[in-house]
């Protein structure tokens, strides 16, 4: 059984004060942690419903704009210094109601559009997304989570470098971007609907760039 919220608070109430307490509270435990003080200090970048952070490490966020419709998707703009996996900490920041209005909820419908600059030094020849509710655990099919599982036939997903995709939902929700190539200190855009039908106060996308092997 899933709850997506504290327990004995309802999904869509969050009183003002509460909603400001729960936005500023990774910004203050990261304050207090070393290694996060002055210039190096992670920044959550908020936007429509969500927040958008680097906390995790290994990759850096340079901008979010957006409240995650189809006329006016979710765009984060991302620097990658390696060709390792970075995770992408998301969280809500309104009173969550599926399928509320994208202005006012986090309502779990999440069109996206991720750009993100090569500075790893190598070429990437893939470019693969995994969804995780809980950190480093695979999104199983029942959990609501998904690159838009119910539509077969997506029309929405594409990138500015790659020309084919391919989506797996069992035993985890991978969406690979494949038959392309991003050169270094080049950039690669990528759009695809997320959907939570269980929307939670937080979840990760792991982003992992492939290299040539051999």
């Amino acid at each position: 059984m899933r709850f997506p919220g504290p327990a004995g608070f309802p999904s869509t109430r969050f009183p003002l004060a509460t909603g400001w307490i729960r936005r500023a509270l990774p910004l203050i435990v990261m304050s207090l942690t070393p290694g996060h003080a002055g210039a190096d200090q992670v920044k959550v970048w908020e936007t429509g419903a969500y927040s958008f952070s680097d906390e995790l490490g290994g990759f850096r966020i340079t901008g979010a704009s957006g409240i995650g419709t189809s006329d006016d998707p979710l765009v984060i703009t991302e620097e990658l210094n390696s060709a390792t996996p970075v995770t992408l900490t998301i969280r809500t920041t309104k009173p969550i109601q599926a399928f509320g209005s994208a202005r006012e909820f986090a309502n779990g419908i999440m069109y996206m559009r991720i750009d993100v600059l090569n500075n790893s030094g190598q070429a990437w020849i893939e470019f693969q997304f995994e969804l995780q509710e809980i950190l480093n655990r695979p999104s199983v099919f029942g959990d609501g989570l998904s690159f838009d599982q119910r539509n077969k036939t997506p029309d929405n997903i594409r990138s500015s470098n790659f020309a084919d995709f391919d989506r797996d939902f069992e035993p985890y929700d991978r969406l690979l971007f494949r038959n392309g190539k991003v050169d270094p200190l080049k950039t690669a855009s990528f759009e695809f609907l997320l959907t939570d039908y269980t929307p939670r106060w937080t979840f990760y996308l792991v982003q992992d760039p492939r290299i040539p092997t051999g």
